[in-house]
Order: structure tokens, then sequence, then C-alpha cells
């Protein structure tokens, strides 16, 4: 399980990470493409994508959060 969560947090995290930097350059980085796709198929997030990839990217920390207390318990 911990490193489902590892992983997966990491993801969240780079993927939020582009997304941030890419939306402050105004989309000049264009292989961080993937960073759109996670945003525009939610239609929440369509309107503020900049709160959405800092939020993805908080979402993969705390990912890496529990991974970590997970793995300090055993």
């Amino acid at each position: 399980m911990k490193k489902i969560l590892e992983v997966l947090g990491t993801a969240l995290l780079v993927v939020g990470g582009v997304g941030v930097v890419r939306e402050l350059t105004d989309g000049w980085f264009a292989l961080m493409g993937v960073t759109r796709l996670v945003v525009e198929h939610l239609p929440l997030l369509r309107d503020s994508p900049l709160f959405a990839h800092v939020l993805l990217a908080m979402t993969g920390f705390g990912l890496l959060m529990i991974a970590d207390r997970e793995g300090g318990q055993r």
C-alpha cells in the first residue's frame, strides 16, 4: 500500500507542479500538455486552472505524507 501511495502522490505532485509552471508562463511549455488533459475533463476545474493545479500538487503532497506515516508505523 505504501508504494501505491508513493507512486500516486509523486505523479500528482509532478502533474500539479508542472501545471502551475505552465499556467504561470501562459502555456509556454508545450510539452506539459498532460496537465491540460487533467483540468479540461473536469467541468468544476475548467474555470480556474491555476487553482486546480495547486490542488493537485497539494493532494500529491498529502498522499506522500500519508505514505511516509504508514511506513514509519511498522
